[in-house]
């Protein structure tokens, strides 16, 4: 089941999913639609979540956080609720770090995040999810403005657990949220910038001062992220589109095709096009 809230003066959308039998959004199809950050949780047993093609276990009571850019599939999705929200609903880059769009569960310390939720975290979900659902029966005015403090209350209490479970050293701030910054910086320029020390100069630090924080609160290196992010974006314009490799060479910032696919190969130990024929042999 489908529910749906616009908001009349924004044209902000909230979706709540409950009992699908099949489920997928993939983004370069629904870039010009509604593209929708999502937090499913898996409330039955074990199954598959396919994310840009690559299948990961999501276990029974986790929750996996979705970024917008993130395609994805639930071949079995009758035991999974999710709710989805855009930016013109939540997610305004001025809303506190933490809980907006920019905050940990999107841009934390790994870009597949799954959250396992303890019996005490569950009674807690269940009645948030409770009163998402009495609110969507509901007709009042202020409908939406509930709504969207209600998905604040879930990012905040989930960003709560997954930091226990993500971050294994005490978070200092200020340092926490400059790999934030980071992350999210590297989402908005890493088509044109592939090197750290373009955001560094953002961020005003030194290239000492954001390794060591990298070191404390991420597995991978500042020029890990920058890669991986493009190497992502690479294998979604491979996938989901019709264009050429040097098309996508040019769209990911390479002026040479023949750079972009030695820097492919390095990444990934295939070409760009061994690695559609892989993926298109294996969904056969």
């Amino acid at each position: 089941m489908k529910q749906t809230f616009t908001d009349v003066n924004t044209g902000g959308k909230f979706i709540m999913i409950t009992e699908a039998d099949r489920w997928e959004q993939v983004y370069y199809q629904q870039k010009k639609g509604f593209s929708a950050h999502t937090i499913a949780w898996n409330r039955g047993a074990t199954t598959t979540v396919f994310i840009d093609e690559v299948p990961f276990v999501f276990k029974a009571n986790t929750i996996l956080p979705i970024m917008l850019n993130q395609s994805f599939r639930f071949d079995d999705a009758q035991a999974i609720i999710a709710w989805q929200f855009d930016k013109n609903f939540y997610c305004l880059a001025n809303h506190d770090a933490e809980v907006g769009c920019y905050g940990f569960l999107f841009f934390g310390p790994i870009p597949t995040m799954f959250i396992t939720l303890d019996d005490s975290d569950i009674k807690k979900i269940e009645a948030i999810a409770l009163l998402f659902e009495e609110e969507f029966h509901s007709s009042e005015e202020i409908k939406g403005e509930m709504l969207r403090m209600l998905l604040v209350r879930l990012i905040i209490q989930l960003t709560r657990i997954a930091k226990k479970q993500y971050i294994t050293v005490e978070p200092q701030t200020d340092n926490f949220n400059m790999m934030r910054q980071f992350n999210f910086l590297v989402e908005q320029h890493f088509k044109q910038q592939h090197q750290v020390q373009f955001y560094e100069a953002l961020l005003h630090k030194s290239p000492k001062t954001i390794a060591n924080i990298f070191t404390l609160y991420s597995p991978k290196t500042p020029l890990q992220i920058i890669h991986e992010r493009i190497i992502t974006e690479a294998k979604r314009l491979l996938l989901y589109t019709n264009k050429s490799i040097k098309e996508i060479a040019y769209d990911i910032g390479f002026l040479d095709p023949t750079h972009f696919s030695k820097f492919f190969k390095k990444q990934t130990q295939q070409n760009p096009s061994d690695f559609v024929r892989t993926k298109n042999h294996q969904s056969i």
